[in-house]
């Protein structure tokens, strides 16, 4: 059976997420996009207290009527959970997009209010698990996304996930061109998320530093280190990254092999990577960890939303 395009899904022009970046996305690149017949999700977590989250959400909601998503963390890393789910259903968002935990709860309390639940995964096997669960579609996360990156080639992802699943795949990483959402969509997948062009946009809020990292550094200059928050992440491999290293220390790996610590080791680790990518997002400093992922080679100048969209889309059908 056919499965339904991301734009015959959400009701929009084109089969296109603006991606929820950790301390990037924010309330002004969510219009830009709904202004340019994509949708875009921001991380819940980019707001500190519910009040904030609220007040982001009813400004959306205020400015248009087109769908918009809210990326939530489902595992105990995230001790704004129950409060962050509790706030997104009252205000009805159109889409959750889960990740890094079980979705089970989301996926049961948002299906009587019409929200759909679109689930991060990196593998056939959670993707099964959340397919049963009732999710609405998956977020197939490969290894060219920026930040949190799988480990699986995008078309290899994609064609593993459309022969054994029934629902929509979203693909993630990589995406930098119209070309490269045809030839996505070509492989099974019924739209794309795309992050790490919209770093350098002019509605992101991250310091120039960051900006201009996107545009001097290429493909070649991405690295992934398991030194942060217990997953693989994928950074810009500036100097302090150089002498940081990539790999996990003795003792991290030894108390990540301890299955009672396991669980505690990765809330602590997920935790510092958070911190240390909010410091080096949000002011200059000589400890630059910046996320991206290798369609940062596509990034040539700082530029407004509405162009880098018109680059993905102009040669795109409209719904």
């Amino acid at each position: 059976m056919a499965t339904p395009t991301l734009d015959k899904l959400l009701g929009i022009d084109y089969p296109i997420i603006v991606a929820p970046m950790f301390l990037i996305s924010n309330t002004k690149m969510v219009k830009a996009a709904l202004d340019n017949g994509v949708t875009a999700a921001f991380p819940a977590l980019n707001y500190r207290t519910d009040k904030e989250l609220r007040a982001a959400i009813q400004e959306i909601k205020q400015y248009s009527n087109k769908p918009f998503g809210v990326n939530l963390i489902v595992n105990k890393s995230n001790p704004k959970y129950k409060a962050q789910l509790e706030t997104l259903l009252e205000l009805k968002v159109d889409f959750i997009i889960t990740s890094l935990g079980n979705p089970k709860e989301v996926i049961e309390q948002c299906k009587p209010l019409g929200i759909k639940v679109f689930c991060d995964v990196v593998d056939l096997a959670y993707a099964k698990k959340v397919e049963s669960l009732g999710a609405d579609a998956v977020i197939a996360v490969n290894s060219e996304a920026g930040g949190h990156a799988g480990n699986i080639s995008p078309k290899d992802l994609v064609t593993l996930l459309k022969e054994n699943l029934r629902i929509p795949i979203i693909s993630a990483g990589g995406i930098a061109s119209a070309d490269g959402i045809k030839e996505v969509m070509a492989w099974g997948a019924a739209g794309v998320s795309v992050g790490t062009i919209f770093i350098a946009s002019e509605e992101a809020d991250v310091t120039p530093e960051y900006k201009q990292a996107m545009i001097d550094y290429g493909a070649k200059d991405i690295v992934r280190t398991n030194k942060l928050s217990g997953s693989p992440l994928t950074v810009i491999n500036t100097p302090y990254v150089q002498q940081m290293g990539t790999e996990a220390s003795w003792l991290e790996r030894l108390m990540n092999k301890n299955k009672r610590l396991k669980k505690y080791i990765k809330m602590f680790m997920a935790l510092r990577g958070m911190k240390a990518v909010e410091k080096a997002a949000t002011g200059a400093t000589y400890k630059t960890l910046w996320c991206a992922g290798p369609a940062i080679e596509h990034v040539h100048s700082v530029r407004p939303m509405k162009e880098i969209i018109s680059d993905l889309t102009h040669t795109l059908t409209t719904s």
